[in-house]
C-alpha cells in the first residue's frame, strides 16, 4: 500500500481489497494527479470528523481513489468546534497545516466569512458541472445532503412523531437523547416547534430549559453512543439526521424516522480547500476524485446521505432510500448562514452553561 494513508488520531484503516476492486477508480483516479506529485509522494492533510464519519469516506472514496497513488492523505481529525478553532488560528501564518477540510454548509460558510477558506476555481475541477445547482458553493465542494428529522424506536411508540414538539412530550421522560455535538439542530428544532424561525430562535431557550425539566434528556457525547442508547431501549426518541436513521436501520437496531410537520432542517457536507493549503494542486485533485461518479455513489451509501451530484453512479433502490419527497424537499428549513455564523459563539456558550448544566 506504500504512502497511502496515514491518521494522526482515531482510526487507522487499510486498502479495502473488494471495495478497490468493485469501484475500480484507483488507476483511473491516479491518473488525475499532477506528475510532481506521483513524483515526489506528496502529502495531503486532510482535516475531518473522526469515528465512523471517517472511516465511511476513507472506505468509499479515499482508499479506492487514492490507495494505491504516491500521494499520502494525512487526517487531522476532531470535532468541528477544535478544527474551525485551528483553522482561524493558521489565518495569518505564511503555511497552515490543514490542506483540505470537511465541513457543513454553515460551518463552511463561517470559515469562508473569516478568510480560511479559498475561493475555488472551477476550472480546475472539472466534474464540479455535475453539482445541482442549488446545492453550489463558490468556497465548499458538496457531497452530501439530508436533514434532521425525528428518530424513535416503533416498539415503544407505535404512532410516529409528527412535530419536534413531540420531545417535550412528558411520558418520554428519561427516553428522549440529545447528541452533544450537534447543539445547534436542536436549538433549530425548539425554534420551529415553538413559533421561531431559522432567523430567529430567541425562543429556543427557554423552551430547551423546559425541556429539561419535562423530561429530563439524556445527553450523548457522539453518534455512536446516541445509537448504542437505542440499542438499549436506554432511550427511545430523538432528533437527527435521516442518514443515521437510515443506517442505523440497516444496521439492525430499533429506530425509523419521521419527516416533522414543521419541516426538516437542511444540512449539506462537502470539503474546501485552506487558503494557506501548502499542497493545493493536490487539494484541487483530491476535490476533482471526490466528484467521480463511482466515488460519489460510494460516499453516498456508505454515509447514507443523498449524494450532491446528479450522475453518481447509485441504484435506484439506494436511491430511494436516502432521499425525500418531493414534498418534504420543499419544507426544507435552510440555515441563515450570517446569523447563524454571528451567533453561534453565545449559542455554544449557551448550551454548555445552560442546557448541559
Amino acid at each position: 500500500m506504500g504512502a497511502a494513508m496515514t491518521h494522526r488520531s482515531v482510526f487507522q484503516g487499510g486498502l479495502d481489497r473488494r471495495r478497490f476492486l468493485e469501484l475500480g477508480s484507483a488507476a483511473a483516479l491516479g491518473a488525475l494527479l499532477p506528475s510532481e506529485t506521483k513524483a515526489q509522494g506528496a502529502e495531503l492533510v486532510v482535516s475531518n470528523w473522526g469515528g465512523d464519519w471517517n472511516e465511511r469516506i476513507v472506505k468509499g472514496f479515499e482508499n479506492p481513489a487514492f490507495g494505491s497513488s504516491q500521494l499520502r492523505i494525512v487526517h487531522d481529525l476532531a470535532p468541528v468546534p477544535e478544527r474551525k478553532a485551528k483553522l482561524l488560528a493558521e489565518r495569518r501564518l505564511p503555511r497552515g497545516t490543514v490542506d483540505v477540510t470537511w465541513l457543513s454548509d454553515a460551518d463552511a460558510y463561517e470559515m469562508n466569512s473569516q478568510g480560511v477558506l479559498e475561493t475555488l476555481d472551477v476550472s480546475r475541477i472539472p466534474s464540479s458541472a455535475h453539482i445541482v445547482e442549488k446545492f453550489r458553493l463558490p468556497y465548499l465542494v458538496p457531497c452530501i445532503y439530508g436533514g434532521v428529522v425525528i428518530l424513535y424506536n416503533p416498539a415503544k411508540i407505535p404512532t410516529p412523531p409528527s412535530s419536534f414538539a413531540d420531545l417535550w412530550n412528558p411520558k418520554y421522560a428519561g427516553r428522549v437523547g440529545i447528541m452533544d455535538q450537534i447543539y445547534f439542530n436542536y436549538i433549530y428544532a425548539a425554534s420551529l416547534a415553538n413559533g421561531g424561525t431559522m432567523g430567529d430562535v430567541s425562543k429556543a431557550f427557554p423552551a430547551l430549559l423546559d425541556l429539561k425539566k419535562a423530561v429530563q434528556p439524556r445527553l450523548y457525547p457522539s453518534h455512536q453512543t446516541l445509537a448504542a442508547a437505542f440499542q438499549s431501549e436506554e432511550i427511545w426518541i430523538s432528533a437527527n439526521y435521516s442518514a443515521r436513521a437510515v443506517q442505523w436501520e440497516k444496521e439492525g437496531l430499533p429506530i425509523r424516522w419521521s419527516y416533522p410537520k414543521e419541516g426538516a432542517v437542511f444540512i449539506s457536507f462537502g470539503a474546501g480547500i485552506t487558503k494557506r493549503a501548502r499542497n493545493t494542486e493536490a487539494a484541487y485533485q483530491y476535490l476533482e476524485a471526490m466528484l467521480q461518479p463511482k466515488p460519489m455513489g460510494a460516499i453516498s451509501v456508505a454515509t447514507s446521505y443523498s449524494v450532491a451530484t446528479n450522475n453518481a453512479e447509485l441504484n435506484p433502490e439506494a436511491r430511494k432510500s436516502m432521499e425525500f419527497t418531493t414534498e418534504q424537499i420543499a419544507k426544507l428549513n435552510f440555515v441563515d448562514y450570517p446569523y447563524a455564523a454571528k451567533n453561534d459563539p453565545k449559542w455554544v456558550e449557551w448550551w454548555n452553561k445552560e442546557f448541559k448544566a
